[in-house]
């Protein structure tokens, strides 16, 4: 009996201690830091526990007790949805608050905005400016065999299939996820009426992307993209050399912004003033009017254009035509056209 007595006394205080405990952790749950509300910026890498995430949170000020805050969490079962990444908070936040926000993964999104016609090279060092990842990581993902394929292509590199647009990343993700996001985006605008009108054309995916990447760097001008083309277009069709000065200038190992005359005349792979047909692949990512001025082109007999010098082109059938229109806005000005 008196044993009894002994475990029921036992018993009664662990429960008072349990509820002690759970009134206390309760509390603690609801208290913030302090009623400053100072802004706090914090970054949880990618692979940290926990425990560690937490421990980041008490040294930038804005929760006590980590561990307390730790196994909090993983007694309501919060503990796994917590995301790498950055998170805004402010001191005055309670740890429930707090746990709210990690436990959704909250993260800080950044706007990021590719344009069309930029290379890989740029994206990559306008990526790393802002803290994503170095510039090298993300090349040398761009040229991966495995994650290529993965991404459904067949080539050597994305480039060309890094679709152009405003993106929101968050910081801490990989290289691999960063432009994951940009070939998803390419495969979901890529559609398939695309493919079904490519198949029709009788080109590959690949053959499509350096016309279009070729287009996008020939003009500025939306309007004029099926007229280049359809340049393009007849061009290849009568086995005539592209003579395109963008294609020349990617060959080029930094190209300090003056493409000269020798420049046409060394062999590279992409000099398609001295290779027939397409260069090996594209020479920038093309943006949707780009695609569709290559699949869907003008029905033209251009074979040439020259620049007018106000963003537009001449478009000439023949070359008798075309050299009047280089004497007239190029030759006066001691430059060439195509």
């Amino acid at each position: 009996m008196d044993i009894v007595k002994i475990l029921g006394k036992i018993l009664g205080c662990l429960a008072l201690v349990g509820l002690t405990l759970a009134l206390v952790t309760y509390a603690y749950f609801h208290l913030p830091y302090d009623d400053t509300m100072r802004p706090v910026r914090v970054v949880v890498p990618e692979g940290a526990t926990l425990d560690q995430a937490a421990g980041l949170l008490e040294e930038v000020g804005v929760l006590r007790f980590p561990l307390v805050f730790a196994r909090g969490a993983r007694l309501l079962g919060r503990d796994r949805g917590i995301r790498a990444g950055e998170y805004r908070l402010h001191s005055s936040m309670s740890p429930r608050e707090v746990l709210n926000i990690l436990s959704r993964g909250e993260v800080v999104l950044h706007k990021v905005t590719l344009p069309e016609g930029w290379t890989v090279k740029q994206m990559a060092a306008l990526l790393e400016k802002k803290g994503f990842a170095s510039m090298e990581e993300i090349l040398a993902t761009s040229r991966e065999a495995g994650f290529i394929r993965a991404s459904g292509f067949e080539a050597d590199s994305l480039e060309g299939y890094l679709f152009p647009d405003t993106y929101h990343f968050a910081m801490g993700l990989s290289p691999r996820e960063i432009l994951g996001a940009m070939v998803k985006r390419f495969h979901a605008l890529y559609g398939p009426q695309f493919r079904a009108r490519q198949e029709e054309l009788g080109r590959t995916l690949h053959e499509v992307v350096t016309m279009a990447s070729i287009v996008e760097k020939e003009t500025g001008a939306r309007k004029e993209m099926p007229l280049i083309g359809s340049v393009l277009v007849n061009r290849l069709r009568i086995g005539m050399p592209l003579q395109c000065d963008p294609t020349v200038i990617y060959g080029i190992e930094d190209f300090d912004g003056n493409l000269t005359r020798e420049h046409l005349r060394t062999p590279n792979p992409y000099n398609t003033y001295i290779n027939k047909g397409l260069p090996p692949g594209p020479i920038c990512n093309p943006g949707l009017d780009a695609l569709k001025a290559v699949l869907y082109p003008a029905d033209t007999s251009y074979l040439y254009f020259v620049s007018r010098n106000d963003g537009t082109h001449l478009f000439s059938p023949t070359l008798e035509e075309h050299n009047r229109a280089v004497d007239k806005y190029q030759r006066r000005r001691g430059k060439s056209g195509r």
